[in-house]
């Protein structure tokens, strides 16, 4: 069922990798919440031509940026305009069951507080993701983050204390100066606070980011894939050992505690993204907001955005891409069925999928569907790059 996010693209402070649209002013924010219940009103029949009688939202994910720096009666006024434009399940906003409704908000350690925690509680959020990225002081400063380990360990304490019982704890590995040990101590310190949840990704060099520019100019030297790929096979041991379940390239759950809001993602299900920025997909059909804060909190303009209507291998690449990145694969009668052309799935698309097969980086399973394994997760993109038409 369908899901939104609503992104919050304000920042104290930018981390030097992060490539999310996110402005540091704070002139805007007064005039944020006004906007964003503009577009809330706006787009308020965006399900219906999918699902003319029942637009049940089922997860909602306020992302940034960091929505953290808001304070609660600001992300209270957004909350309640889209209660009331939107269905909701009766048990919205007073379930901890995931499965009955999921409102996730993203934060950062050094923003909460017992008060905040217990206010989000009250605003329903029932799932919190924490950006940690590292539980190495050195590091954390290097990546401009706002907050230490010891303030990252207190505020999972304190999110426990308030009730949550659904943490996804984030981090980042594949960095320069990140040793094994390193690594190996940042697992040892999540796995004894033990969330629900971990996402863990390799450092990215996003364009128009500090860390881009340090790369471009030599100033910087990222590690070498066999190393990264010796920290990525650590965490999967380690997880593994731990009790977590990879449901995802980079994501880990202990039983029942996937997310299902970026799950919706990977199915494809219809999701619709609200404020600068943010991205909306639904009827074969993608649409994004420009990402630029001050045009979005202009009441005068009213073009928000622009979209594509994707073609039948663009249909076919995502369906196979977001598949394989799963642990559920992609199923070969779906891919069968959603090719460009019946005669380029037998000339092109199988054989490839049977070249894959036999290098060992395809799993065909008895009920007809291809799985990238586990151990070959890292590589996963260029296995699908191999099968795109």
């Amino acid at each position: 069922m369908a899901g939104i996010y609503l992104h919050i693209p304000f920042c104290d402070k930018k981390c030097i990798y992060c490539g999310f649209y996110s402005v540091v002013s704070k002139t805007l924010r007064d005039k944020y919440i006004p906007a964003l219940q503009r577009e809330i009103r706006e787009r308020g029949n965006f399900f219906s031509s999918l699902y003319p009688a029942d637009q049940t939202v089922k997860t909602l994910y306020i992302g940034g940026g960091t929505p953290s720096v808001l304070n609660t009666e600001s992300l209270k006024q957004a909350i309640n305009g889209l209660k009331a434009t939107f269905c909701f399940p009766n048990t919205a906003f007073l379930t901890d069951n995931p499965d009955e409704f999921e409102f996730t908000i993203e934060v950062n350690p050094d923003d909460i507080t017992s008060d905040y925690a217990s206010q989000l509680r009250q605003l329903g959020v029932n799932r919190i993701s924490m950006g940690v990225q590292s539980f190495q002081d050195q590091h954390l400063i290097w990546m401009g983050r706002r907050h230490t380990r010891s303030q990252a360990i207190s505020a999972f304490r304190t999110l426990r204390q308030a009730g949550f019982k659904n943490i996804s704890l984030d981090l980042i590995f594949g960095f320069p100066s990140l040793t094994r040990t390193q690594w190996e101590e940042n697992l040892d310190t999540i796995l004894d606070l033990s969330p629900e949840h971990i996402s863990a990704y390799q450092l990215g060099v996003d364009p128009n980011t500090p860390i881009e520019k340090q790369v471009s100019q030599g100033k910087l030297t990222l590690p070498d894939e066999e190393t990264c790929e010796g920290m990525y096979k650590t965490l999967q041991r380690r997880l593994a050992e731990a009790g977590y379940f990879q449901y995802e390239v980079s994501n880990f759950c202990k039983e029942g505690f996937h997310s299902r809001h970026n799950s919706s993602y990977w199915n494809r299900t219809p999701y619709l993204g609200l404020g600068p920025g943010a991205h909306s997909f639904i009827n074969r059909k993608r649409e994004w907001n420009f990402p630029d804060a001050a045009t979005y909190c202009n009441p005068t303009i009213t073009e928000l955005r622009e979209g594509e209507n994707l073609s039948p291998e663009d249909v076919f690449n995502e369906i196979l891409m977001l598949g394989l990145r799963t642990i559920g694969g992609a199923a070969l009668k779906t891919l069968r069925e959603s090719s460009p052309q019946s005669d380029i799935f037998i000339s092109t698309i199988a054989p490839a999928i049977q070249d894959q097969e036999r290098k060992g980086n395809l799993v065909l399973t008895t009920t007809g569907t291809i799985k990238i394994p586990p151990e070959k997760f890292f590589i996963s993109d260029g296995i699908i790059r191999e099968l795109f038409v």
